[in-house]
């Protein structure tokens, strides 16, 4: 289903004019998305979380049993759902795709029938290989979690074993695995190290908690070199400070900090100079309201969410020069607490991918193309 926004054409517009210099030639439009046999329970339906700059969208299903399912969408519409092999059948098990590069091949993580977490790449063939980092734990909600996979096929995630830190982990496209830790990480329980995105060159951003369970950021270059940061303004008591969400080719990095309030507000970070702290209109002021970004491409532009006071979300694009902000809603996207609009990925032509919640707090995918 294809709508295009004119509510939100002139807001949309305005982004791009300020980020680009240019005026918009054309309106963008939302394409919304239901895998068949998706439930339609509470936080069952679609999710979308990567895109490529192909247009093709990687992610899961949550079927009316409570098992997720890994899907891939064409940008004609065609999509095509896969199970990891061994991948358990119980609710909140199953198989979840977070990432797609250039060649189509995905990476995600699969829950087994022993409830323990593995990663798995899929190739554009279909071909699904599964993998577990050296020392990852082999007992239930344990194991190796994969997130993010870049165009050279190096796949960047965390495994853990259950009441023990995380631990950072990189593997190559031959199947070799590097781990690692931030040397300030702490070693208890939710814990350690977690990357969350690795560019073309092998650059790795995420976050490390330490023993005060305050959140740091990091990024990792392609020779293991690892850099700590903290954005202005992050809190330092337990459960807040800096979360970095993606990295883009030119090493800048997109992602949000928690303030002295535990209110959220998002952040981009270039290779070199000053860290630059930004709000969404309309974002709340009160205990986990506040901005999220989520993704950023090429170009620097991003994507994220607002919490509003009523805890929902509302999607937001940033652009590249002057910073400016344009809120958007998917069409059917609920205004109620925890429901709305969660943008997740952005590609180089700005055609952003996600989710939202509608007024039941069922799930759909979304495309937005400029």
């Amino acid at each position: 289903m294809k709508k295009a926004m004119p509510d939100l054409l002139a807001a949309l517009c305005l982004c791009l004019f300020l980020a680009t210099g240019t005026s918009a030639r054309q309106s963008p439009t939302f394409t919304t998305f239901d895998v068949p046999g998706a439930g339609t329970g509470v936080e069952q339906g679609t999710y979308a979380s990567g895109i490529n700059t192909g247009g093709i969208i990687a992610g899961h299903y949550v079927d009316a049993s409570g098992v997720s399912h890994g899907l891939v969408r064409d940008p004609s519409g065609a999509i095509v759902t896969f199970d990891a092999p061994r991948a358990a059948t119980d609710a909140d098990t199953g198989t979840s795709a977070y990432s797609i590069n250039t060649a189509g091949t995905v990476a995600g993580t699969y829950i087994g029938r022993n409830l323990v977490n593995h990663g798995f790449v899929r190739a554009s063939s279909g071909a699904i290989t599964s993998f577990d980092a050296p020392g990852a734990g082999t007992s239930a909600s344990g194991g190796t979690l994969a997130q993010t996979i870049n165009a050279a096929g190096a796949i960047a995630g965390f495994y853990l074993a259950w009441g023990g830190p995380d631990h950072g982990f990189v593997r190559a496209a031959s199947g070799a695995i590097t781990t690692f830790d931030v040397p300030d990480a702490g070693t208890g329980f939710l814990q350690g190290t977690h990357p969350l995105s690795i560019n073309a060159g092998g650059a790795i951003t995420g976050y490390y908690v330490d023993a005060s369970n305050v959140y740091h950021g990091f990024v990792r270059t392609a020779n293991g070199t690892i850099t700590t940061f903290d954005a202005p303004g992050a809190g330092s008591a337990s459960y807040q400070g800096t979360r970095p969400q993606s990295i883009n080719e030119a090493g800048s990095i997109a992602g949000y900090y928690w303030d002295s309030n535990t209110v959220y507000h998002g952040f981009v970070a270039p290779p070199s100079g000053a860290i630059t702290t930004f709000e969404a209109p309309g974002a709340g002021a009160g205990d986990f309201e506040g901005t999220v970004a989520i993704g950023i491409n090429a170009a620097g532009f991003i994507v994220g969410y607002t919490y509003d006071a009523k805890d929902a979300s509302v999607g937001f694009l940033r652009g590249a020069k002057n910073g400016g902000i344009a809120n958007f809603r998917a069409p059917g996207a609920g205004t109620g607490e925890e429901q709305g609009t969660l943008p997740i990925s952005i590609n180089e032509a700005g055609t952003t991918a996600g989710y939202y919640y509608d007024a039941s707090r069922m799930a759909h995918g979304f495309q937005m193309t400029p």
